[in-house]
């Protein structure tokens, strides 16, 4: 089969496009001249309190093109950025300020800053304890194996994103707590691994986001799993937020092209090549930037599926998620996920009760069409898998949550529903309690004999 290569160009609407990157931190905040012209001192101040513990970043897209200033700061693109003191609890901000203000105390700082980090459940759902495969006696810190079928892969030179959002369930991989990342640089393990476990049909790139690498060293991996020519690999997945928070990776950065062609190699190669995009309001769908991102993306024979958390102060609306579903339809994309929030980092402020969350989600998809309606949700990623709330009733004159699993640790759990107790304020599975009378849910049991297990492997492996 003859396949045409596409004509590449930075030409949109008839006119050029082009933005060189340019990324904000604490270090250089004060450049952001919106910013200096929006708030006092004291409030930026704010800002990089709250920045010590949840770390921030931002870029000149996401403060030239998306963020409403106008709007700001309610506009929710600045809160899906910029950190405000709310989003961490008053007593630790508290911390944070009576010492920030003293240089004498620099190294206590340093410890309170990590002792807090620490009570945000850096690692919630169990990943680094339950998620990390073992080769030969070696722990794969770079990966995770949850799902039979598929394998997370952190490249170590993709710790970092174009910009972080400040519901961020993995900003510990953005912190100086190395003990608290994933990463690996090597992918040989990974690719030996793969091969031992015929179950894993899917690899997915992510981090960070993988979507940062240069050109040559994501051709290198990439390289390396085509070579293999693992049969049973059929889906090579990269979760990113790179059309939102850098479209021109796609457009005119220097490495554009060459890496359009490195996906166009994956596709000719017969693997799937499936773009978890992630968009959290329609506002990241409007730009010139991002709809030539997305249609040369797609040239290439990529899939763009997308997902996004259900978060308090940017999106809790209806009539947000129905549109932006019907904008990523229009746009070719396929809607995927509605997620709750984690527990971590700074939960208390973005998340959405399980019932209001589940409300959000019918009220919305309600007015879209059947293209929509491949999104599932709401969805807790969980240590026991994927659980989606169906709903909530009455049966037998209790008022019970309808769950299932997605996905899930044994896959003979999937799509099996189960019941628990109505609770209006519940936000997690573990706010939840069996209905009917239950003392536990059906799958607990066999999920903790599974933690037995892998502590077993892990303090065995230690041990040697």
């Amino acid at each position: 089969m003859n396949y045409k290569k596409p004509v590449f160009n930075s030409i949109y609407g008839g006119r050029s496009i082009t933005k060189t990157y340019k990324a904000y931190n604490i270090r250089n905040i004060y450049d952001i001249k919106h910013l200096k012209e929006k708030f006092s001192v004291e409030k930026i101040e704010e800002i990089i309190t709250v920045a010590k513990i949840l770390p921030f970043k931002t870029n000149n897209y996401i403060v030239e093109e998306l963020i409403d200033w106008e709007k700001v700061p309610d506009d929710p693109i600045f809160i899906l950025n910029f950190p405000n003191r709310d989003m961490l609890q008053p007593v630790h901000y508290s911390e944070i300020t009576k010492l920030s203000n003293n240089s004498q105390h620099r190294e206590k700082l340093n410890e309170i800053i990590d002792r807090i980090r620490l009570e945000l459940n850096p690692h919630p759902s169990g990943q680094k304890d339950y998620n990390v495969p073992f080769y030969k006696n070696m722990r794969l810190q770079g990966a995770q194996h949850k799902y039979h079928e598929t394998i997370l892969f952190f490249p170590k030179q993709a710790q970092t994103c174009h910009a972080y959002c400040t519901f961020c369930f993995r900003w510990p991989q953005f912190t100086g707590m190395n003990h608290l990342k994933f990463a690996m640089k090597e992918i040989e393990p990974i690719i030996e691994y793969i091969k031992e476990h015929e179950e894993i049909t899917d690899i997915l790139f992510t981090g960070g986001d993988p979507m940062v690498l240069k050109a040559g060293i994501f051709e290198m991996y990439i390289n390396k799993i085509l070579d293999a020519n693992i049969e049973h690999l059929r889906s090579i997945r990269i979760g990113t937020k790179v059309l939102s928070y850098w479209p021109y990776k796609f457009i005119t950065d220097d490495d554009a092209d060459s890496l359009l062609r490195i996906f166009e190699r994956i596709v000719n190669s017969a693997k799937n090549l499936a773009f978890m995009a992630h968009f959290n309001h329609p506002v990241e769908l409007s730009t010139d930037a991002v709809k030539l991102a997305i249609k040369r993306l797609q040239s290439t024979g990529a899939q763009i599926r997308t997902q996004s958390p259900i978060v308090k102060h940017i999106n809790d609306n209806a009539e947000i998620w129905s549109e932006m579903w019907r904008e990523q339809v229009r746009l070719g994309m396929i809607p995927y996920y509605m997620f709750i929030p984690r527990d971590t980092g700074a939960f208390h402020y973005f998340n959405v009760k399980l019932k209001d969350a589940y409300n959000i989600f019918r009220k919305a998809i309600k007015k879209t069409s059947g293209l929509c309606r491949t999104v599932r949700g709401p969805v807790m990623s969980s240590s026991p898998g994927k659980i989606q709330v169906l709903g909530y009733t009455n049966i037998k004159e209790e008022k019970v949550f309808i769950l299932t699993f997605i996905q899930s640790r044994n896959p003979k759990w999937s799509y099996k529903p189960f019941f628990a107790q109505f609770d209006e304020n519940a936000s997690w599975i573990s706010d939840l309690k069996p209905a009917f009378g239950q003392s536990k849910f059906f799958f607990e049991d066999e999920l903790n004999q599974f933690y037995t297990l892998k502590r077993m492997m892990a303090e065995s492996i230690d041990f040697n």
